[in-house]
């Protein structure tokens, strides 16, 4: 079966009208049509209620959507690793959870594309649940979050200690700081955990993310108080636009890089496993760059 049956049919369930639909593909409607009249006629079974002006996907249809998106994004990335050329006889495919990115990836994946030259790397950000379902249906090779993956096909060590620390936009002592514009930053499970423990008494933050460069880029514009990686946070406390305000709340967080046990590019994991256990947290290029300026 043509993976283009199939991508007409995700674009179909997707506008919920044909015309569209074979639009957005460059072909005409009636080639659309034909494609899911060969699907239907594949599996035999009605994929869409035709109304005039109103296309829903039937029960089967509903069925079909997530093994179509499955089949799809396999092929594709089928592909794209067969031609690849004699240079780059591997490709990797990685992803980290928002968080693992602005704490150690954004460098760290610098380090790793000077290194493996001649290697062929595809890199995502993804849900913790994502990454792990990712692994275990082979469609990611390499998996980065602040917690370990505890399945037993998954393998998962620490790779990296990046330190957080408390900063704020202005010099304040450490309970006014937490009592004003105080932002939440999603750092993991254990985390979380242990900030329950250390702060039980501040109020409800005026923003949570998983995300440490909304955070920062909130604290720049609006004024705010976070935990955020030391190291990326360095260049604006080199230029007082955030504020240190206790050595004594950092702590440092473990980073879990995940894999499977099976996977037929183990010696290539395990070389960047090994690269990436000597990497030092450092801040991203760009934000580098802002904290300078």
């Amino acid at each position: 079966m043509d993976v283009k049956v199939f991508q007409t049919f995700l674009e179909i369930a997707k506008e919920r009208h044909f015309g569209r639909a074979a639009n957005n593909l460059y072909i005409t409607q009636a080639a659309a049509s034909a494609r899911i009249k060969q699907l239907e006629s594949f599996y035999n079974v009605s994929l869409f209620n035709r109304d005039r002006n109103n296309i829903k996907l039937t029960s089967a249809g509903e069925r079909l959507l997530v093994y179509a998106e499955q089949i799809v994004q396999t092929i594709v990335q089928s592909k794209s690793a067969l031609a690849l050329t004699q240079e780059q006889a591997i490709q990797l495919v990685l992803a980290g959870t928002p968080n693992s990115w602005d704490a150690f990836l954004h460098n760290a994946f610098g380090v790793i594309s000077e290194t493996f030259a001649g290697y062929s790397f595809s890199v995502e950000t993804l849900g913790r649940e994502q990454i792990v379902r990712s692994l275990l249906d082979r469609t990611l090779d390499l998996g980065v979050t602040f917690d370990p993956l505890k399945t037993e096909e998954i393998h998962s060590a620490i790779i990296a200690k990046p330190e957080l620390v408390l900063v704020s936009s202005k010099l304040q002592s450490k309970s006014q700081a937490t009592a004003d514009n105080y932002i939440y930053v999603d750092w993991g499970t254990r985390y979380a955990i242990e900030h329950t423990e250390r702060h039980h008494d501040i109020p409800p933050p005026v923003l949570r993310t998983s995300n440490g460069r909304i955070a920062l880029d909130f604290m720049l514009q609006k004024g705010g108080t976070a935990y955020l990686p030391r190291a990326m946070v360095e260049p604006f406390l080199e230029s007082s636009q955030l504020f240190l305000l206790s050595e004594d709340d950092s702590w440092l967080r473990p980073i879990y890089l995940s894999y499977r046990k099976n996977s037929p590019n183990i010696d290539a994991i395990q070389n960047l496993e090994r690269l990436l256990t000597q990497t030092e947290p450092e801040a991203a290029f760009v934000i580098k760059q802002a904290g300078e300026s």
